[in-house]
């Protein structure tokens, strides 16, 4: 169990306080997690534990909807954690436990997405940036959840990652940079490099952790969800330099290494 006591050891509800230093001075939140279980959970397969946070948006037309479904066993859908746009964050699931809410999907050459992370589900439908306190309790929880687990920031992504084409979540209006920034997540460069040959995008798509099975036209949507949102068009020579850039600095077989 972490040793912070974020894992409720019963299933009645229970409040626990993330402990981080730059706790919200405003939304109903502040910096309190409520455990509020879901039966929609099971163990985690294969001896597999968390190397990967996975970002959501919920679709639905509030926090409470979301909640409500992602506790429902019919549904048979949850995640770790559900947060509402005022800073209000529910446990849902242990962290120790497999939740069900990656679906089919791959990342780095591996599946059973559900297995490899930390789901974390906000309040929004994807057509407006996201609220500053749901923000403020996302970043606090990440610390927790990366440090306990040793996530490192590549390993921090989005449901779009590992299913393109058929998500789009957490959408063109999550502030990515903004995790970037403080380390919660990884971003461009910015620099505007050489040429990158086109006919390499499926090598560096592959190499930043995009799935072989996906069209090149989902692929492309995917990491421009990521990295270059406000992109339109065919692919084009600034794509190929992001991608180049993330393969370069965070790719699967850097320095030699698998995944």
């Amino acid at each position: 169990m972490p040793a912070d006591g974020i894992r409720a050891r019963s299933a009645r509800r229970k409040v626990t306080d993330l402990s981080a230093p730059d706790r919200a001075d405003e939304g109903t939140g502040d910096g309190l997690v409520i455990w509020h279980p879901s039966p929609c959970h099971g163990a985690r397969r294969g001896g597999l534990r968390p190397d990967l946070l996975l970002i959501h948006f919920t679709n639905m037309k509030s926090a409470e909807a979301a909640l409500a479904r992602l506790c429902d066993p019919v549904a048979e859908v949850s995640c770790h954690y559900l947060i509402a746009e005022d800073g209000r964050v529910w446990h849902l699931v242990d962290e120790a436990e497999r939740a069900w809410h990656a679906g089919q999907g791959s990342w780095r050459g591996a599946g059973d997405v559900n297995s490899r992370s930390v789901g974390i589900e906000l309040s929004n439908r994807g057509a407006h940036p996201f609220a500053a306190p749901q923000m403020r309790a996302l970043e606090r929880l990440m610390r927790g959840i990366m440090a306990r687990w040793d996530i490192p920031p590549e390993g921090v992504i989005g449901h779009s990652d590992i299913a393109p084409g058929r998500k789009d979540d957490p959408g063109p209006h999550f502030d990515w940079r903004r995790l970037a920034l403080q380390g919660l997540a990884i971003w461009p460069s910015g620099g505007t490099g050489a040429p990158v040959p086109s006919d390499q995008f499926r090598t560096l798509a592959g190499r930043a952790g995009y799935g072989a099975e996906f069209s090149d036209a989902d692929v492309l949507r995917a990491m421009r969800l990521r990295w270059r949102p406000w992109a339109k068009g065919p692919r084009g020579p600034d794509d190929m330099i992001v991608l180049a850039d993330i393969a370069a600095r965070f790719g699967v077989d850097r320095d030699g290494a698998g995944a």
